[in-house]
């Protein structure tokens, strides 16, 4: 055998070279031949440059570090363990504190899950590891939908970065990045462009950035080639806004003059520069508007470039792939790839698959990563058993050679920004492997379950529940919008509670027959027997006021959110207050099941 070659595990972005996709899958096939070395040598790479750092000091590693060793000395954590840590750094306390190097920047969650964002230490390394990966899935997704010299319509969103108490620069993680240097360099290089200035991007009001995004696409309808977001909830709300705003574009356009309702300054000046009267292309807009059946294949109709949309579609997204295929026609739908604001995990190397079949090949040099075994094997039978949320004797974690297909884990990162041993919270399942790194399908979130005693019920669960009566409206031409839970406990015994927003009016017998089918579709063995035995109560569903997922949406922008980071919960956290206040406060009518009577 020839020298094994040795891996930079971060290759930092300098000038840009011209973008290779052929170079990008062979250095991508090269890792993954040897992902168990790589990720020795990535392990190796991210201690010795983080050893002064306080945290690992305490931990005995003294200067080791191989697997066995790191995994014997350094614990598994999660946010809270590290909050007074990274409370230090965003204080301003610039001692080598969880990394080496001082961290200059914070990244904020979404904050959609429990109620409130959490701070998240950002580097350089950070910004690579996520161009690495936009690079490797562009490289794959472009051999089969190729795209040249073109733009995108983008619906991102960069919030305003702000300076902690400290003197720490602090954004949404999607900001963080859309701000880099290396961003624009990426997307110039895979011919990816926002068609959108800077200032609709960067844009302090989201509703007004939106307009305007759609309005740079519509100007630039001959040269888009793909239409995409962070999250596919973000596509889907730009083009139902679409329908209520297409006139008043069309007037824009018509005119040369930006609508008076965009009202920021530099939104205004940027697209000043580009809006001219365009009376014939108001007039095609307005007729191809005009002959759409309700909206169907709005994107192809007006974009006829476009070769795919493309944005985050699994897990809290699947919801809304109805709607987006609806607005998308016969366009392919391509999920991205698959991350946290804690740092990437996989690419997309199959674009091919439909969105609920993705799956995420694990780039073995961007992270260290470990994987806690969810399932153990039953004596008989060779059926699998999952294990409960919070098992009493937790399995070890294993390596990312060390898994198997059809078993699901939780994963563990440890990246190149101060996180060691970071519990995700992200069950995944091994479906197959790319050489010899696995690739992953999304489950769940580990801890977002509807539970009340012996049942646990996930968010895949619920989704399907909501799938299946859903299905009950059908006929009455009327479908969900969007949909919550909670685990109501104030009752005895408690019982689930579902939030559903729906687009018209039905019935009570039409609604008490959903609210029946949602209590049969759970078929967790838990729950089933305790309805039964009524250790859990009838289910309850509660139909809300139309716009109640937008009174949500606008809370999580006014504590400093962005559209294109946003997930409607999907079990809401007993301390997520104003949340529940939202929803207490909109709800029309509830009906409890009669299914186990």
């Amino acid at each position: 055998m020839g020298k094994k070659r040795s891996w930079k595990p971060v290759k930092m972005l300098e000038k840009m070279e011209k973008f290779s996709a052929e170079k990008v899958i062979e250095e991508f096939e090269e890792l993954t031949k040897d992902a168990g070395r790589v990720q020795r040598e990535t392990l190796r790479k991210i201690l010795q440059d983080n050893a002064s750092a306080e945290y690992l000091q305490k931990t005995g590693l003294n200067g080791r570090t191989d697997p066995e060793s790191y995994r014997s000395c350094v614990p598994l954590v999660t946010h809270p363990e590290l909050e007074p840590y990274i409370k230090r750094i965003v204080d301003g306390d610039a001692s080598p504190i969880l990394t080496g190097k001082s961290i200059k920047t914070m990244s904020l969650s979404s904050g959609t899950t429990q109620g409130k964002q959490k701070y998240v230490p950002f580097n350089d390394e950070l910004v690579e590891t996520t161009m690495q990966i936009y690079r490797t899935s562009f490289a794959f997704r472009n051999r089969v939908f190729p795209v040249r010299n073109g733009k995108a319509l983008q619906f991102i969103y960069g919030s305003k970065q702000f300076k902690t108490k400290g003197g720490l620069f602090a954004g949404t993680a999607t900001t963080n990045v859309f701000s880099s240097l290396e961003f624009k360099r990426t997307m110039k290089a895979i011919e990816s462009r926002c068609c959108s200035p800077d200032e609709v991007i960067f844009g302090p009001n989201f509703l007004q950035s939106l307009y305007c995004h759609l309005l740079c696409g519509l100007i630039h309808r001959n040269d888009i080639q793909l239409v995409s977001s962070t999250f596919a909830h973000s596509i889907v709300y730009a083009f139902r806004t679409f329908e209520q705003v297409w006139e008043q574009l069309c007037e824009d356009i018509r005119n040369g003059v930006l609508s008076e309702d965009v009202t920021v300054p530099s939104i205004r000046a940027a697209i000043s520069k580009l809006l001219k009267p365009d009376p014939e292309l108001a007039e095609w807009i307005h007729n191809k508007c005009s002959g759409l059946s309700n909206w169907y294949g709005v994107i192809p109709a007006l974009f006829p470039n476009v070769k795919y949309v493309y944005g985050i579609m699994t897990g809290s997204m699947e919801p809304y792939l109805k709607k987006l295929r609806h607005y998308a026609g016969e366009l392919p739908l391509l999920s991205a790839d698959y991350g946290s604001s804690e740092g990437w995990i996989g690419a997309n190397i199959n674009p091919k698959f439909p969105p609920e079949s993705a799956t995420y090949a694990v780039l073995p040099h961007i992270g260290y990563f470990e994987f806690i075994p969810l399932r153990e094997n039953a004596t008989e039978g060779g059926q699998d058993k999952i294990q409960s949320s919070f098992p009493p004797m937790e399995s070890k974690p294993v390596g990312l050679t060390e898994v198997k297909i059809n078993e699901e884990y939780e994963i563990v990162l440890t990246n190149f920004a101060g996180l060691y041993r970071y519990r995700l919270g992200d069950v995944v399942k091994v479906v197959g492997f790319h050489n010899m790194t696995p690739e992953l399908q999304f489950i769940c979130r580990r801890n977002l379950l509807l539970t009340i005693n012996i049942d646990k019920n996930t968010e895949k669960d619920l989704q399907q529940a909501v799938e299946a009566a859903a299905k009950i409206l059908a006929p009455e031409k009327v479908e969900v919008v969007d949909f919550t839970s909670q685990v109501d406990k104030s009752t005895d015994p408690g019982h689930y509670v579902i939030f559903w927003e729906i687009s018209g009016d039905v019935s009570d017998e039409v609604s008490s027959e959903c609210c029946n089918c949602l209590d049969q579709s759970f078929v967790d063995a838990g729950y089933i027997s305790s309805r039964k035995v009524n250790s859990i109560g009838p289910l309850e569903l509660r139909l809300l006021r139309r716009g109640t997922f937008q009174k949500i949406l606008d809370h999580y922008l006014g504590i400093g959110g962005v559209l294109s980071q946003y997930k409607t919960p999907r079990c809401v956290n007993p301390n997520n207050n104003m949340v529940l206040q939202i929803l207490s406060a909109n709800v029309q009518k509830s009906h409890f099941s009669t299914a186990f009577r």
